[in-house]
């Protein structure tokens, strides 16, 4: 047997607890000023590894010098030389991911606004390549010379993990990798145990790597348009960001732009206790290496994955190999998973790694407190196989609210300077913007992307003012033109407010409102909108659809690839349903597991009724 001194495994111990770097924190001049900074990690114990720098100068100017950042080494600029030497294949995933190109938002206003070419621009120009691994060049939306890359650029921007954004209370975060991983708290200040950093601004909330993000990361983002983190935990900004509660005083929470916001009922999940990342894949946040166009390609995940659909039980397989993603992934989750689980599919076909079969139960494990939640399976169960109902997505009837922003009145005012955050300089054009009604209930439904029932909200209702160099309006209110006609538009949505009881039968049959009409009056065969759109008194501005005279027309479209609103036929087809549920109230009853026969509930009130009705 070969024996080995102590003081090469002494040594042995230091090199490999070195973590990225080679130069540990023991022997630096960095930590004889930053006393007190935590560790980013267990293996993250070398200070220049990651933010660069020259460890054995005791000069503070000559030390620094060769630094990265020299706040966040992790910043786009740096991150090839910083954290992706060390995590090429993280890297390599997140360039092409959304959060960071926005080519999906970009892509979006363009078509919304103006400029819409067919090419696909980004925060910076990358080299990626598309879902089918075919090579795809992303341009730099410097490039796009219009309002379309105007308004992102100085309107938009500020939420992606390439820029750093520091000036909102409650919703600042870091640029790359720590916009994540290194949270900021509600004024982005230092709070840790580095004196010479404490209190001062823009620093994360402390020095440690969180390698799990909780909710109040995603929510630093997701906190404006869709609103999805406000909806999850059950928050609302009402109209107009003033929301009056008791005494006529403000809500009891202050978020970004001032907003302050009351309590709704939250999400199921949420009360569950669970976080944003139990349901989202690293590859749903991070990317999984491939440029998509838009935000629902990139999502791989359904309701359908854990639920099961109403013919179909969820799918799964085991894990057969110790590299396996859902092994590797688990290592920092308080359970791990092992070879021979079974792990539940997600609708691409690929292995979570935190939702897993046991018992013939399906059990979901939250990633950051270890919580084992069973996932009830609704295969098969009558309220979800009614006939009619197949082409329904599961938040069609399980979404308790839908933001809905009606009424988008933007200015831009070219006689005034303002802040372009992509190029780092104040150009002239100063957006502005203001709304007519916000509303939670009831929400529109129209045909989504993937040829179901789901969801929409207004996605842009924009109406846009021109002010010039000289400040003379050139344009006043007007719709800019979509797929060749001017028209405002919706857009599929699921709003992550799920409630474990669905909307009422007689409420999305009986009420025209969920079908695209807005409020309203009915008139015979007629529908008459009571919201009216200010340039069309026909118009409802809180819909897409007006009934006269029993013709159904659609007057806005419905964005996202082959999304429309329900035509004629599949309108009259749900509310003659209404017919039904007047005796029929409960979604369990039998009648509802045949296909009905619309051409005899058209005569339905001429026939006779059973005696013992």
């Amino acid at each position: 047997m070969i024996r080995f001194p102590a003081i090469l495994f002494f040594c042995l111990f230091v090199f490999l607890s070195g973590g990225c770097g080679d130069t540990g924190r023991i022997d630096s001049t960095c930590v004889s000023c930053h006393k007190g900074l935590e560790l980013a990690s267990a293996v993250h114990t070398s200070c220049v590894a990651c933010h660069g720098g020259n460890p054995k100068e005791e000069d503070k100017e000559a030390s620094h010098r060769s630094m990265f950042g020299p706040k966040n080494p992790s910043d786009p600029r740096f991150w090839d030389q910083t954290c992706g030497s060390c995590h090429p294949y993280h890297l390599a995933r997140v360039k092409g991911n959304l959060m960071y190109t926005n080519t999906g938002m970009i892509k979006n206003i363009q078509a919304t606004w103006e400029g819409a070419n067919g090419e696909l621009y980004g925060t910076r120009a990358e080299a990626v390549f598309d879902a089918a691994g075919n090579p795809l060049e992303i341009k730099s939306v410097t490039d796009l010379d219009n309002i379309s890359g105007e308004l992102y650029r100085k309107f938009c921007s500020l939420c992606h993990v390439g820029i750093e954004s520091n000036r909102a209370y409650s919703a600042s975060h870091g640029s790359g990798c720590a916009a994540c991983h290194f949270p900021y708290n509600n004024t982005a200040t230092y709070e840790g145990n580095d004196s010479t950093v404490k209190g001062k601004r823009p620093y994360s909330a402390d020095h440690k790597l969180a390698s799990l993000p909780d909710n109040r990361v995603c929510f630093r983002c997701h906190n404006r348009s869709g609103r999805i983190a406000l909806s999850y935990e059950g928050l609302n900004d009402g109209n107009n960001s003033m929301v009056p509660t008791r005494d006529g005083m403000p809500g009891p929470m202050l978020i970004s732009g001032a907003r302050n916001v009351i309590r709704i009922t939250a999400d199921i999940h949420y009360v569950k206790g669970m976080d944003c990342i139990d349901c989202h894949t690293s590859r749903d946040v991070m990317g999984d290496g491939y440029a998509y166009e838009n935000m629902y390609f990139q999502t791989e995940i359904t309701c359908e994955d854990c639920h099961g659909s109403a013919t179909e039980r969820p799918k799964a397989e085991a894990i057969t190999r110790e590299n396996e993603e859902a092994m590797r992934e688990s290592k920092s989750y308080q359970r791990q998973m092992r070879p021979g689980m079974k792990m539940i599919l997600t609708a691409r076909g690929r292995k979570y790694s935190n939702v897993f079969y046991k018992d013939e139960k399906i059990y979901v494990l939250c990633k950051r407190s270890g919580k084992l939640h069973e996932s009830k399976v609704i295969t098969g169960t009558p309220e979800h196989t009614i006939a009619g109902h197949e082409r329904m997505e599961c938040y069609a009837c399980h979404s308790r609210t839908v933001i809905q922003c009606y009424g988008c009145h933007t200015r831009y005012d070219q006689s005034r300077y303002g802040r372009d955050f992509v190029k780092g300089v104040d150009t002239p054009g100063v957006f502005s913007e203001t709304e007519d009604y916000r509303m939670l209930y009831p929400f529109p439904l129209a045909v989504n992307q993937r040829g179901k029932i789901s969801p929409v909200t207004p996605g842009c209702q924009t109406f846009v003012t021109v002010v010039d160099q000289m400040g003379r309006t050139v344009k006043r209110e007007y719709i800019a033109e979509y797929k060749g006609k001017k028209q405002l538009r919706f857009a599929p949505f699921y709003s992550h407010n799920t409630g474990g009881k669905a909307v009422g039968c007689a409420e999305c049959h009986g009420n025209p409102a969920f079908l695209g009409f807005g409020q309203h009056v009915v008139k015979g065969n007629s529908i008459t909108a009571t919201l009216i759109c200010e340039k069309s008194k026909d118009r409802p501005l809180d819909g897409f659809l007006t009934m006269k005279s029993g013709n159904v027309k659609a007057f806005s479209a419905i964005t996202r690839e082959d999304s429309r609103p329900l035509n004629g036929k599949e309108v009259k087809n749900v509310l003659a349903v209404n017919l039904c549920i007047v005796c029929h109230d409960n979604a369990k009853d039998k009648i509802y597991q045949k296909e009905l026969d619309y051409r005899v509930l058209d005569d339905c009130l001429n026939r006779p009724v059973p005696a013992n009705r």
